[in-house]
């Protein structure tokens, strides 16, 4: 890979390691090259990587965090473009070995651990990162009661396993074997009494999500968080059609139900970026001038959500949204 220009607020990191953990999972170690301190980070973090074909998608970053970590580790599943995937992770598979340099973004956090004196840590497939991450952070601590589901649907595609099975977790496998065990693993036991004093933190597929959601509807819903680690559907159950007003030009842009406001206004000619499509990247930032946005990203901190808007993920609550280009 050639030199990468400097980028101001991005870090270049060299890959020191890069390993494979499953046969569509690779483990990169990412450290600064003079071999500093990086700018810290607490389980649940992600960084956003710059791939070599230009895609920037995020990744939760897989060991406990500190206040200046000497390197950050990533696991990156291959997700086939044909498959719903992006692009990105095809190419941090077979474009990156160890000694490339890449852009990553410094860590951000969307999914912290907050306190309790009981965890119920639940993870679907790659969503074991951040789930191993807070394993690793809670035991480092000691203060509290640590439950690890871990759910996959083979061994043979679960990161980590060896690891998180001496460390006393729940391993269940969906894929039926010749014992006639798998299936889908009744999680009732672990969520049937809600416990002011716990907290139960979720990463993974969409399905997975619902159904914790679904099982946790009589604990207090500020004890229960969830992340989904595939991006959000932006036009999925529940949105609404509304309308998007490009404040430069007075320009009014439909944005039905089944299209983004992204896609909406790249097809209506307007000049705004994107990359990741996922709410992770930050590219297609857009000032939001007046209306009501929903919010789905995972960039934008709570002091910025009244000004801007990620037209790849988010919609309206209000009818209108009247938008703007980034401020230079």
């Amino acid at each position: 890979m050639g030199s990468l220009p400097e980028r101001p607020g991005v870090l270049r990191l060299v890959v020191a390691e890069r390993r494979e953990l499953t046969r569509d999972v690779v483990l990169l170690v990412l450290t600064a090259p003079d071999g500093s301190a990086l700018p810290g980070y607490a389980a649940g973090a992600h960084v956003t990587v710059t791939a070599p074909s230009g895609r920037r998608p995020s990744y939760s970053l897989a060991e406990a965090g500190s206040a200046a970590p000497r390197r950050y580790v990533i696991a990156v599943r291959r997700s086939e473009v044909a498959l719903g995937g992006r692009g990105g992770s095809v190419s941090l598979h077979d474009d990156v070995r160890a000694g490339d340099v890449l852009e990553v973004t410094p860590p951000r956090n969307r999914f912290p651990l907050l306190p309790a004196r009981r965890y119920v840590l639940i993870a679907g497939g790659i969503g074991i990162t951040p789930v191993r991450a807070m394993a690793q952070e809670l035991r480092a601590r000691g203060d509290a009661a640590v439950e690890l589901l871990y759910l996959t649907r083979d061994a043979g595609s679960a990161p980590f396993l060896e690891e998180v099975t001496a460390d006393g977790a729940v391993v269940h496998h969906s894929a039926v074997g010749s014992d006639g065990e798998g299936g889908r693993l009744d999680l009732w036991p672990w969520l049937a009494e809600p416990d002011d004093d716990a907290r139960v933190y979720c990463c993974g597929p969409v399905a997975l999500l619902d159904e914790v959601r679904a099982l946790t509807v009589h604990w207090r819903p500020s004890r229960v968080h969830v992340e989904e680690f595939a991006g959000v559907d932006a036009t999925g159950v529940g949105a609404e059609p509304f309308t998007a007003v490009w404040e430069p030009t007075g320009e009014r842009v439909d944005v039905p139900a089944d299209r983004t406001l992204l896609s909406a206004l790249r097809r209506a000619g307007l000049p705004v970026d994107g990359d990741c499509e996922a709410g992770t990247c930050g590219t297609c930032r857009l000032r939001l001038v007046a209306g009501e946005a929903l919010h789905r990203d995972v960039v934008l901190e709570e002091s910025e959500r009244a000004g801007a808007v990620m037209p790849c993920v988010s919609r309206a609550v209000s009818e209108e949204l009247v938008l703007a280009p980034p401020a230079p």
